[in-house]
This record gives structure tokens, C-alpha cells and sequence, in this order.
């Protein structure tokens, strides 16, 4: 045995996983078969099941994270289309398909599948009528989220130009079949949600089988239309085609082109009634005129009237005032003749010329009034002031009027 390459039992387990992890063609592989023995691990939420045909099998897993995204519940004998990965179960040593996305295959999977989420959506309510929100009457901007290169989006537009052509169309590209369409058209929804530049959107597709009408049957699109703040017309495939978008969505349109018509109004319809409109604005607007003409009448008559009796309110006032100012007048000039008058005969009383009326004189000596005979001399000039003149003299003599007695 000396020499011998000796693995163990998980040497070589590890071996053989990572050969088969190292091969590009084994690292995403879709493999169609039947499913038997599928199994809900209840405590981990994992399923496991094995795919088989004729002639062989092969065990399977799916992590509860995928399983979760499933549209639909998987049962054996159902025949699916599995995408994932081949790897190695170390432990038993079996190398088995680790599942990511599983789709039914053939019409009857397909309808068993999409009657399971029906039931699934319906049970949730997303359906209720009670949720459905109105379409706008006359809507100024519509949405349409399809695909840019088919023969769709021609028809909606021939048909809103002819019945409704001051209405603005929004195109959001999308794919329409195939593994990218949920996933665009789920975006193409939420960027219109959040732009808030449409009224409402038209989800619309042409016709086609059941495999390519398979994308509006999908769980995250009809969440998306159910979350969608605005309305959604579904207009998918021809009127006997039925999809759950057409279900969750506020309206479905049996025909895209059944959809231009059903978001907007006709154009030749809205003629006449907006004639008789204009006709009917018109003659209220005469009307309304007459009205405000007599109300304005009475308001200037009236207005008139008040002005007159204001006016003639501020003449008495003004009369009034004029008056009191003529008598305040009078009665200032009365008191202030009564003060000029007691002033001019407090005047009159200590004027020196009253004085000397009544016998006094005023004696000067130069410029100087002389109230005393002291500082008197003898050979002095003195003026002496009368009522009516002045008198000249010479001091001959100065007796002191208390000591020596004046001779006569």
C-alpha cells in the first residue's frame, strides 16, 4: 500500500465538488423534467424534490429564499423547467441540483400554476373591487408601458389621435416576453409612480400563447400593479385572453386598442356638449352681468345718499366749530382787553408824570436823581421837574431837616 494516493471519504467528496463547481457549463444549467417527492422542510422552509424523465432522476434542493418567490405551488407529477446550479452534498456524497427559479412547463403546469396564484391573490383581497380606483374623465397625460417596436403602441396611438388628440402619450420601453419582462416592466412602473407625470398607465401586449402571455401571470408584477398610486388599465393579449394583471389591475381592456378607447373620451361627443356649455356659460355670464349692473346702481344711489348726508353732517360740524371758535374768540379777546386794562391802570398808578400832577416835583443834579439832600453843597446846579416844565437853580444853602429847622 506504500506509495498509494489514500483519500478519505471527504477528501474525495471535496474532490469531486469542487471538479464539478470548476465547470462554466454546470454553473447555471435549466433542466426540464417531472417532479416526485416534493417535500416542505417545515423548520427551515427549504423544499426538496427530485426531477425526473423517463429515464433518469436527479434529487434537488430549493432555499427558502427562492422558494418564497414562487408563483406557484409545485406538486409531483407536475412537469417544470428548473434554473440553478449542479454541485455536491458533501456529507451523503450525492451531487445534486441546487434550484434558484422553477416554471411550469406545458399548458396544463402553466394553468394549474396560474390558478393557484389566482387563489393565492384573491384570498389577499388584491382583486376586491373595493380597491379599484376610478379612471380620470379626461385625462391630460396617459402612460403606456409596452413594448416601443410592435404594433401596439401604433394602435393605441391611431386611436387616441382620432378620439382624443389633445391628450399626451408617455411611452416606458419594455420587453413583453421573455426572462427580462417582469422585471422591466415592474421598474417601467415604478419610475411612472414616481415621475407622477401621467393621469393613469395602460399595461398593454398583443397576443400570443400562454407561454408568452406568462409574465403578466407573475406574483412581483401583479404586486407592483396592486402598489401602483396610479391607475392601471391591463391590456393584454386578445379579449379571450385572461392574466392576472388583468385582475389586480383598476380596469382590464379586452384589446389595447379597447383600452385607448375605454381611457378616453370621444372628441366628437364632447362637441356638442361643450357647444351647449359655451352656449349656457354665455347666457349666465349676461345674465350675471345684468345683476352686477343694477347692484351697482343701487350701490352708487346709495353711495350717493350717504355721501350727501356725510357732507352735509361734516357743514354742520364745520358750523358748529366755526361758531365755537367765533364765541372762544371773543371771550379771549374779552379777557385779554380786561388784562390790558389793569395793567394800564397799574401803569397809569406808578407813572412818575400821575405823580407829579398831584404837586410832586423831581429834582436832578446832572443825570443824576436826587432822593436825599445829603451830598448837597452849596453853589450846586440843580433841575427840578414839574407837571408842566423844568426849573433851573443854584443851592445857596442845605438844611438837615431832622437838626436845623427850614425858614420860611
Amino acid at each position: 500500500m506504500r506509495g498509494l494516493n489514500i483519500l478519505s471519504v471527504s477528501q474525495l467528496n471535496a474532490f469531486v465538488k469542487s471538479m464539478i463547481e470548476g465547470e462554466p457549463r454546470l454553473q447555471e444549467v435549466y433542466i426540464k423534467g417531472e417532479i416526485s417527492n416534493y417535500t416542505d422542510h417545515y423548520r427551515s422552509g427549504h423544499a426538496y424534490f427530485t426531477l425526473k424523465d423517463e429515464t433518469a432522476s436527479l434529487k434537488a434542493v430549493l432555499f427558502r429564499r427562492y422558494r418564497e418567490q414562487l408563483n406557484f405551488l409545485p406538486q409531483d407529477g407536475m412537469r417544470v423547467i428548473v434554473r440553478g446550479q449542479i454541485s455536491v452534498y458533501e456529507r451523503d456524497g450525492v451531487y445534486q441540483l441546487y434550484a434558484w427559479e422553477i416554471q411550469p412547463d406545458g399548458i396544463g403546469a402553466l394553468h394549474l400554476a396560474f390558478e393557484q396564484l389566482k387563489a393565492k391573490l384573491s384570498a389577499e383581497g388584491l382583486f376586491d373591487a373595493q380597491r379599484k380606483r376610478p379612471l380620470p374623465r379626461y385625462p391630460e397625460c396617459i402612460g403606456v408601458i409596452t413594448s416601443p417596436t410592435g404594433a401596439v403602441i401604433q394602435d393605441i396611438y391611431n386611436v387616441i389621435s382620432r378620439r382624443y388628440p389633445c391628450v399626451k402619450l408617455l411611452v416606458y420601453p419594455v420587453s413583453v416576453q421573455g426572462a427580462q419582462a417582469v422585471g422591466q416592466i415592474c421598474r417601467a412602473l415604478t419610475q411612472a409612480n414616481a415621475q407622477a407625470s401621467c393621469d393613469l398607465l395602460i399595461l398593454a401586449r398583443g397576443g400570443g400563447s400562454l407561454e408568452d402571455l406568462w409574465p403578466f401571470n407573475d406574483e412581483k408584477l401583479a404586486r407592483a400593479i396592486a402598489s401602483s398610486r396610479l391607475p392601471v388599465v391591463s391590456a393584454v393579449g386578445h379579449e379571450t385572453d385572461y392574466t392576472i394583471a388583468d385582475f389586480v389591475a383598476d380596469l382590464r381592456a379586452p384589446t389595447p386598442s379597447a383600452a385607448a378607447e375605454l381611457v378616453t373620451p370621444n372628441r366628437e361627443q364632447l362637441l356638442p356638449a361643450l357647444r351647449g356649455t359655451n352656449a349656457y356659460l354665455q347666457e349666465q355670464i349676461r345674465a350675471r352681468l345684468q345683476r352686477e349692473g343694477q347692484r351697482l346702481m343701487v350701490f352708487q344711489e346709495s353711495a350717493q345718499q350717504l355721501l350727501r348726508q356725510r357732507v352735509e353732517k361734516e357743514q354742520r360740524r364745520l358750523l358748529s366749530l366755526d361758531t365755537a371758535l367765533y364765541e372762544n374768540g371773543i371771550r379771549l379777546i374779552q379777557r385779554k382787553r380786561h388784562r390790558l386794562e389793569l395793567s394800564a391802570a397799574k401803569l397809569t398808578a406808578i407813572n412818575p408824570m400821575g405823580v407829579l400832577a398831584r404837586g410832586y416835583t423831581i429834582t436832578m443834579s446832572g443825570k443824576r436823581l436826587l432822593t436825599t439832600a445829603q451830598g448837597i453843597v452849596p453853589g450846586q446846579k440843580l433841575r427840578t421837574r414839574f407837571r408842566d416844565g423844568e426849573v433851573c437853580s443854584v443851592v445857596e444853602t442845605v438844611y438837615n431837616a431832622v437838626s436845623e429847622a427850614i425858614p420860611e
